[in-house]
């Protein structure tokens, strides 16, 4: 077996050959986004050293930043102990990793009396960065 086949082979895929993966900000660890990564992403991923998803919606890779240019560059690379999820340490290039323009895709807070509020402002508007 190669490196490629043990790195694969030790994660549980789902039924679509597809894994969660968390993207942390390797400094101040706040959650950046969760994404869905393929086999082809993870390989991508290692070899670029920067973060490539599986684009559920597009059907496609997906290099994150690709039309933004806030890519991610990879810092680490871990895998949890159920094998069925991904966590990278990244660098957010340019601070945002939301397509809303913010820091983070988790920018709303449950509230009982007012349902989902986004407690997060957007760093730049979308309109300026795609």
């Amino acid at each position: 077996m190669n490196d490629q086949d043990l790195l694969l082979s030790a994660i549980k895929w789902n039924s679509d050959g597809l894994v969660p993966a968390i993207a942390q900000d390797a400094a101040s660890k706040k959650v950046l986004m969760l994404a869905w990564m393929d086999r082809d992403a993870l390989v991508a991923t290692i070899d670029k050293g920067e973060a490539v998803y599986w684009s559920r919606s597009k059907q496609r890779l997906w290099h994150k930043g690709e039309t933004s240019g806030h890519t991610q560059k990879i810092v680490d690379i871990r895998l949890d102990c159920d094998a069925d999820t991904i966590l990278l340490m990244v660098e957010q290039r340019g601070g945002i990793a939301c397509h809303t323009g913010r820091q983070s895709c988790m920018y709303q807070r449950y509230s009982e009396h007012e349902g989902w509020i986004a407690v997060e402002k957007p760093i730049k508007d979308p309109s300026e960065i795609y």
